[in-house]
């Protein structure tokens, strides 16, 4: 099947790596799903974007944290998009603080937005994933969930728990034509990169290989990959997208 026979869902696709993945898929033919929480007016800019390409795209508000909400959203972004056979869990946010500060609600808000909706989602999706033989979910996980990060101990603990996510599912649903994998985007330029003082910039540019920061079509090409046909026997895996920066 080529691209313009799939549906895809892209979870916090208005902006940033979602925006960039939403395009991507769209340039390569797939039936996009763009989705928001609060900001409908860029996630109908990336929708249009991908038509006057040529592509075809949905736009879907939902609160991601909420279990019911994803159902509904997979419900309806099939329902569109005539199938749903990719998944891209991207929706996230932050809460940083040191953990002797972190607030009850700042924890659960990050684990509930960045963690929790990714088993919601993907579970309403592989029933029909599985029934048709074919299906992929990609999970866009982060660098720190493998090597840490300081004040941001909820954050790195969704990303980390995104990983054993992949795993997870990998296992339970790779002999039923679902692959399962995890994206691990590093240093990306962003508004939060830009906004870097040039001395800890280039701290961290000491610690990539590739000599520069990531852009989020960087990681749009890896998701766009993982989702294709020829990733079928790439599964349970994480994919740093960060220049070199962590290896084994």
């Amino acid at each position: 099947m080529s691209g313009a026979e799939r549906g895809a869902l892209v979870t916090g696709s208005s902006r940033g790596l979602g925006r960039a993945i939403a395009l991507e898929l769209g340039r390569r033919g797939y039936r996009v799903g763009v989705h928001y929480v609060r900001s409908e007016a860029p996630a109908r800019e990336v929708a249009e974007a991908i038509r006057a390409a040529g592509g075809r795209a949905e736009v879907f508000g939902a609160d991601v944290a909420d279990a019911e909400a994803c159902q509904a959203l997979v419900k309806d972004a099939t329902a569109a998009l005539g199938s749903l056979d990719v998944l891209v869990n991207n929706a996230g946010i932050t809460r940083d603080t040191l953990a002797l500060r972190m607030k009850a609600d700042d924890w659960q808000q990050v684990l509930d937005t960045n963690l929790s909706s990714a088993f919601h989602l993907s579970k309403a999706a592989l029933r029909a994933m599985v029934r048709a033989g074919w299906g992929r979910i990609v999970n866009i996980s982060s660098i720190v969930g493998i090597r840490g990060n300081v004040g941001q101990a909820n954050y790195v603990a969704a990303k980390a728990g995104l990983i054993g996510l992949t795993k997870a599912l990998a296992r339970e649903y790779g002999s039923r034509g679902v692959t399962v994998n995890a994206v691990a985007p590093g240093f990306i330029e962003s508004d939060m990169t830009e906004s870097l003082p040039d001395e800890l910039k280039q701290a961290y540019l000491k610690e990539i290989p590739a000599g520069r920061f990531g852009r989020p079509e960087d990681v749009a090409a890896a998701v766009a990959f993982l989702a294709s046909d020829d990733a079928g026997y790439i599964n349970g895996q994480t994919l740093p997208v960060d220049g070199g920066m962590v290896m084994p």
